[in-house]
């Protein structure tokens, strides 16, 4: 009895420190996770107007460091900076970290330059009409180099419209009767022959008169047949007829004075 006693106390006394340890592992604080490290970000520096990048030096900062934040290797930052193996470094002093040389653009073809096309422009303006009468010597209608201008022909331009009502004399030798600025548009030209000629050519003409052109007319006139001196062998008498004429005229004169002066004798 006093064993198996003993046997049941061990127990309880064996579950009774079990059960303390598991509340004390309960009770126990969870370890502390350790705290992150600061991440430090550094960003290029813009390179000034000579091209050269440079770093400021901030308090506690070594050349292992900059070497680390920055990429640049620690033999390029002693070498670029003049530095010594200690590599020391003061607080705000200027590192060189690099120089940056602008490479020119590479050509590329250059552009074929398109011929640029004057764009036609419309002429505004006025026209102008030459009238020359000519004396149409053979009859043919047309104006020769031998055929001359006839003075005082009567000239008259009159448009359709009834705006313009224009007149003139026609002139002698080669030069024509013009009439200049006048608007575009359809224009009556008629011309009148001198006293003595008839008409070769048809006496009226309607033309069209565009900005920035000259429109010649020609009309040409001949000598009437009635104004035209008549020649010896136009007129159908020749020298030896008047001739014959006088002797005859003479002969009967003669008979007549011989016949009266016969006559008295008697």
């Amino acid at each position: 009895m006093k064993s198996t006693f003993h046997l049941s106390r061990a127990f309880w006394l064996a579950g009774l420190l079990a059960l303390c340890g598991l509340l004390g592992l309960l009770a126990a604080p969870a370890p502390a996770e350790a705290a992150p490290q600061a991440q430090i970000y550094y960003s290029t520096p813009t390179p000034d107007a000579d091209g050269r990048i440079v770093y400021i030096v901030k308090p506690g900062e070594t050349c292992l460091s900059i070497s680390l934040l920055t990429g640049i290797s620690l033999n390029d930052l002693r070498t670029l900076n003049n530095l010594s193996e200690e590599c020391l470094l003061r607080e705000n002093q200027q590192l060189l970290l690099a120089v940056v040389t602008e490479v020119p653009p590479t050509p590329g073809p250059s552009a074929t330059p398109t011929p640029l096309l004057p764009t036609p422009t419309p002429f505004t303006g006025t026209g102008e009409v030459c009238i020359y009468l000519f004396e149409d010597v053979n009859g043919n209608s047309v104006p020769e180099d031998t055929e001359t201008g006839l003075v005082g022909g009567a000239i008259s331009l009159t448009d359709r419209v009834g705006k313009v009502s224009l007149t003139g004399t026609t002139l002698g030798g080669v030069d024509p009767v013009c009439f200049a600025e006048l608007d575009e548009g359809e224009y009556n030209v008629s011309v009148g022959v001198p006293d003595g000629y008839n008409p070769t050519t048809q006496l009226n003409y309607t033309l069209s008169v565009r900005a920035g052109e000259t429109s010649n007319v020609d009309f040409g006139a001949q000598l009437s047949a009635a104004a035209q001196p008549v020649g010896p062998e136009e007129s159908g008498k020749s020298p030896l007829m008047g001739l014959l004429g006088v002797l005859v005229v003479l002969a009967g004169g003669g008979l007549g004075f011989y016949a009266l002066r016969v006559r008295r004798l008697k």
